[in-house]
C-alpha cells in the first residue's frame, strides 16, 4: 500500500543525530522514495534535538511548519523521532495531535512497521529505552560528500550537572570495534572519517575485552578507503600520552582535536562536575602543542552557569588569552529540568548571559585573527568541497577545518577543480574565520 510513498527527512542537532538520520534513510530507501524537497513528501520525518532550550524550540518550530503542510494537503503524515520524544514523550503526544507517530533515539528500526500502522489509521507512540543496535551493520545513506561521521558510542556516563544527555540517551555504550570497521568500509572512499561520541576518549572501556580509542584509530587507519581520521569531543582528562603519541605519529590521524572544556574557573568547573582545573587544561594544551607541532585545538565553553560571577568570567578570558586555541564555540547556559544545575541558586539573568557571551566571542575573535594571520603566505593541502556562486571561487577545508563548525578556505583556480580532490592552496589573506588564496600547484 505504501511502497512508493515519498519521504522527506529533516535532521536537527548534532552530527550524531545526522548518523541516526542516515540509518533511517538506509532502512527506508528500499521501500520508499526519498526526496530532498519536503513540499514534495507524503511523509515528513523530523529527527529532533532537545539538548538545550533553543534546540527544543527549533524542533517544535519544524514540527509546526510541517503541520501547516499537512493542513494544506501536500503532506499526509508526520513522524517525529529522536531526543524530543525520548525526553518529553508524554507531554508532546497530547500537545501535538497533528503528529502521527513518535519514536525515540533508538527506535528508527521500527519505522516501516510504524508507517504501516499510521496509514492503517492508528496514532503511534513507540518510544523505547536507549540502546545500541545489535546488528553487525545497518545500512546508511550518506548525506555528506567526501567525508562521513562515525558514531563510535552513544549515551554518556560523565554526569555533568548541566547536561541532560544521560537522561535522554542513557549511559555510555561503545559500539563493538568489529561493527565500526564494517560500517566504515561500507561508507566508500573518504577523505575524512570523523569519529564522534559524547566522549570519544572513553571508547571501549565498557567492552569485554576492554578496548581504547587508540585501538580503534589503528584499526580504522588500516582501511584502504579512509584517507584521514578526525577526532571530535575528547574529554580532557582521558587524553592519554598514548593518544598524543598516536596524533604525532599516525599519518592518517589528522592533527586536529576538539576538547570541550566548558569553563576555566576552578570553582565553576567543580560545580559543573568537571574533573579538570584551568592549570591542568593549560598543561594539556601545552603538551599537545609541543608533541604535535601545528595541531589545531578546538574547544567549547559555557557562560552564565549558576553563580558565575565577574571573577569567573575574567578567569575564562585570561585562560583564552593564554591557551590561544585555534577555534572556540561558546554557549549560554541553558537551564534544563532534571539536571542538578536546574535547582542551583544563583541563576544568571538572560541579559547578563548574552553580555558575557558577546564578550567572550570578542576576545576569541582577536585570537582567531592572530591565528589565521600566521597562516598567510603558507601552502596547505585543501580538499575541494564546492564552488561559491557569489564569490566565483572554489572552497574547501584544510586539516584545521572541521565541517560546519570551523571556517573555510576560499581559493581561485584558472583550471577546473574536481570536487573531492586535494589541491595545494597558497593563502593570501584572512577575513573573519575564513582564509582566501589560490591554487599553487595540484597536490601530489
Amino acid at each position: 500500500m505504501n511502497e512508493r510513498k515519498k519521504i522527506g527527512v529533516i535532521s536537527l542537532g548534532c552530527d550524531k543525530n545526522r548518523i541516526d538520520t542516515e540509518k533511517m534513510l538506509g532502512i527506508l530507501s528500499d521501500g520508499y522514495e526519498i526526496v530532498s524537497d519536503i513540499d514534495k513528501a507524503n511523509i515528513v520525518i523530523i529527527n529532533t534535538c532537545a539538548f538545550i532550550k533553543s534546540s527544543k524550540e527549533e524542533s517544535i518550530e519544524e514540527i509546526l511548519s510541517a503541520s501547516e503542510l499537512k493542513k494544506s494537503g501536500s503532506v499526509e503524515k508526520i513522524i517525529v523521532t529522536g531526543c524530543l520524544p525520548q525526553k518529553y514523550s508524554e507531554e508532546i503526544f497530547n500537545e501535538l495531535p497533528e503528529v502521527d507517530a513518535f519514536l525515540g533515539v533508538s527506535d528508527y528500526k521500527k519505522l516501516p512497521e510504524v508507517i504501516d500502522s499510521i496509514y492503517g489509521g492508528k496514532r503511534v507512540k513507540a518510544v523505547g529505552n536507549p540502546c545500541l543496535e545489535t546488528e553487525r551493520l545497518i545500512k546508511r545513506v550518506k548525506t555528506t560528500s567526501n567525508f562521513a561521521y562515525l558514531k563510535i558510542a552513544d549515551g554518556c556516563s560523565n554526569h555533568c550537572t548541566y547536561c541532560s544527555i544521560p537522561s535522554i540517551r542513557g549511559k555510555y555504550r561503545s559500539v563493538p570495534l568489529e561493527n565500526l570497521i564494517s560500517e566504515a568500509k561500507e561508507l566508500g572512499n573518504l577523505n575524512e572519517l570523523i569519529l564522534v561520541a559524547q566522549d570519544v576518549t572513553a571508547y571501549g572501556q565498557d567492552l569485554v575485552p576492554a578496548r581504547s580509542i587508540t585501538d580503534l584509530i589503528r584499526a580504522l587507519s588500516a582501511l584502504q578507503n579512509v584517507k584521514g581520521i578526525r577526532l571530535l569531543y575528547c574529554y580532557p582528562e582521558r587524553i592519554t600520552d598514548e593518544l598524543i603519541r598516536e596524533l604525532a605519529s599516525n599519518a592518517k590521524l589528522i592533527r586536529y582535536i576538539d576538547i570541550p572544556l566548558q569553563h576555566a574557573d576552578d570553582r565553576i568547573l567543580k560545580l559543573m562536575n568537571r574533573k579538570g582545573t584551568a592549570e591542568s587544561y593549560l598543561s594539556l594544551i601545552e603538551r599537545l602543542k609541543r608533541s604535535v607541532p601545528g595541531i589545531a585545538i578546538r574547544s567549547t565553553f559555557i557562560t552564565g552557569f549558576p553563580t558565575e560571577d565577574e571573577e569567573a568570567v575574567d578567569n575564562l578570558v585570561a585562560f583564552l588569552k593564554r591557551a590561544k586555541l585555534f577555534n572556540v564555540g561558546f554557549f549560554k547556559y541553558s537551564r534544563e529540568e532534571g539536571t542538578p544545575a536546574y535547582n542551583m541558586s544563583g541563576q544568571i539573568p538572560a541579559g547578563e548571559k548574552t553580555k558575557r557571551y558577546k564578550k567572550l566571542y570578542s576576545v576569541q575573535k582577536a585570537i582567531v585573527k592572530e591565528n589565521l594571520k600566521a597562516l598567510c603566505g603558507r601552502i596547505f593541502k585543501v580538499a575541494a568541497e564546492g564552488f561559491d556562486e557569489n564569490l566565483l571561487v572554489y572552497y574547501g577545508r584544510a586539516y584545521f577545518n572541521a565541517p560546519d563548525v570551523d571556517g573555510k578556505i576560499y581559493f581561485f583556480s584558472k583550471e577546473e577543480v574536481k570536487i573531492g580532490e586535494y589541491y595545494n592552496v597558497k593563502i593570501h589573506k584572512a577575513s573573519g574565520y575564513d582564509l582566501y588564496g589560490e591554487i599553487y600547484e595540484p597536490s601530489k
